[in-house]
């Protein structure tokens, strides 16, 4: 089991991550965030308005998004390419080896 989860860990988490930003709420509480700087009570974050950057890229508002954090469309190219090769990693591992 311990196996299995740090095979799959850095997967899960960012699917996970981009299906909680998908579903954030973003038009009824602007002010809802997972950032965990934010909730420690911190600040200064230089993320801060990245993840409500990417809910409102996912919910079709690329003004929004843009306006939010200019980064937001980048990261999610970037978070997307990370699953790509991740499962395309896994792929190969079963392919090569009969996993």
């Amino acid at each position: 089991m311990r196996n299995l989860f740090r095979k799959y860990f850095e997967l899960t988490f960012w699917i996970t991550a981009l299906v909680l930003l998908a579903i954030m709420p973003t038009a009824t509480n602007p002010h809802y965030s997972f950032c965990v700087f934010k909730l420690m009570g911190f600040k200064f974050c230089p993320g801060c308005g990245l993840g409500h950057s990417i809910s409102y890229l996912f919910h079709g508002d690329l003004r929004a998004s843009f306006s939010t954090h200019p980064l937001g469309i980048f990261a999610v190219i970037v978070i997307l390419l990370r699953l790509y090769n991740l499962f395309r990693l896994q792929i190969l591992i079963k392919h090569n080896y009969g996993i």
